[in-house]
């Protein structure tokens, strides 16, 4: 049975919480991404002499006030609430922005697949990142509406017939089952027009130059170097018996991470942060993007449809190269674990309160239905 976000924010902390057992250190789970290498070595570690001179005491103490300071907002914190309450939001915007008008038909599909559930990872990931640089949620919220847009349009096309014809989404039957092909085709490229209509008219008290940054960044996220290479790459593989680590990498880091990455540098942007405070929420979501895809591949062959809300075991049957298959589930589970420490790794200087919900949400997509 899924465990409730609560629930799997408490397991999370106390995973964390506990010393890791030593391991290896040559222990390489999978070979680094090609841009931002990240650190898969699993170090040793060896305990250090510590003298107790006045100064070691003194910051031995401050140490620990920061971690009892710690400790006290972690437990007021509530991942649960923080979620509803984002989400709510995000729907009740949604709602407004793509209201039931003439021509009926095109928007009742949009709504259809745009208002159907969904936990809005991606919207509340850029408002929780406009929050970290000091930003407020109302000056993200058109630009998280707008990736949830488009997120649900890829969802949309996705399972098309010519695509990965699935006939279940969100627990629900898909949008070209429920109004046909051409209509689901159609209101897919209405959602992602009008999700940088949106962002464009709609974002207040934010410069003109930084609106512009934020549609080129969502742009590129989405086109022929984000969203759809990864999309075609995917397509182009099934079916191959010789893919490697590299190649299911490269789709899986288009066609998820992609997609996740703009949803948190938009926010960044949008809240005024600095360059090198942008870059490493960049690097953040880079992580937790394949992550969820990482993770995803995992729950695929583990849980059933209905515990998913979509169809389980497609990947099997595709025949389509994922990570369980290349190395096996318990080495894949090591890799979600190591893409989410170095993705909290990233937050590092930045304020721990403000980061307290991105940090949740990289171990609840780590955990998720665990």
């Amino acid at each position: 049975m899924s465990l409730s976000l609560s629930t799997t924010w408490l397991q999370t902390q106390s995973m964390y919480t506990t010393p890791s057992r030593t391991r290896s250190a040559h222990n390489k789970l999978l070979h680094p991404l090609r841009q931002n290498p990240l650190s898969l070595f699993l170090h040793t570690s060896k305990a250090q002499p510590s003298p107790y001179t006045s100064v070691a005491v003194s910051a031995i103490f401050t140490k620990e006030q920061e971690e009892s300071k710690q400790t006290q907002f972690q437990s007021t914190f509530s991942f649960k609430t923080y979620m509803v309450e984002k989400a709510n939001s995000v729907n009740q915007a949604l709602d407004a922005a793509v209201s039931l008008k003439d021509p009926k038909k095109i928007h009742e599909s949009m709504r259809y697949s745009l208002l159907a559930g969904g936990k809005r990872v991606r919207p509340v990931l850029c408002i929780a990142a406009c929050e970290t640089v000091g930003g407020v949620e109302a000056t993200a919220m058109p630009a998280a509406c707008a990736v949830e847009m488009i997120h649900t349009m890829s969802l949309m096309h996705d399972d098309l017939p010519c695509m990965d014809n699935d006939d279940l989404r969100r627990g629900k039957p898909t949008n070209h089952k429920v109004f046909g092909e051409d209509v689901a085709v159609l209101a897919g490229d209405a959602l992602l027009a009008f999700a940088f209509e949106h962002i464009a008219t709609a974002t207040k008290n934010v410069p003109s130059d930084r609106i512009v940054r934020v549609i080129g960044e969502l742009a590129k996220s989405i086109g022929s170097e984000g969203l759809v290479a990864g999309q075609v790459v995917d397509i182009c593989s099934e079916g191959i018996s010789n893919v490697g680590l590299e190649h299911l990498e490269f789709i899986h880091v288009h066609k998820t991470a992609a997609l996740l990455e703009g949803s948190v540098v938009l926010g960044a942007i949008l809240g005024g942060g600095t360059h090198e405070e942008v870059e490493k929420l960049r690097k953040f979501a880079r992580c937790i993007g394949l992550l969820f895809q990482v993770v995803d591949d995992i729950l695929d062959v583990t849980k059933s449809s209905q515990e998913l809300g979509k169809t389980a075991g497609k990947d099997l049957v595709a025949d389509k190269t994922t990570y369980p298959k290349l190395i096996g589930i318990e080495k894949s589970r090591a890799f979600a674990e190591e893409l989410n420490k170095e993705a909290q790794d990233q937050l590092a200087g930045f304020d721990s309160d403000r980061t307290a919900p991105l940090v949740a949400l990289a171990n609840y997509i780590a955990y998720r239905n665990n």
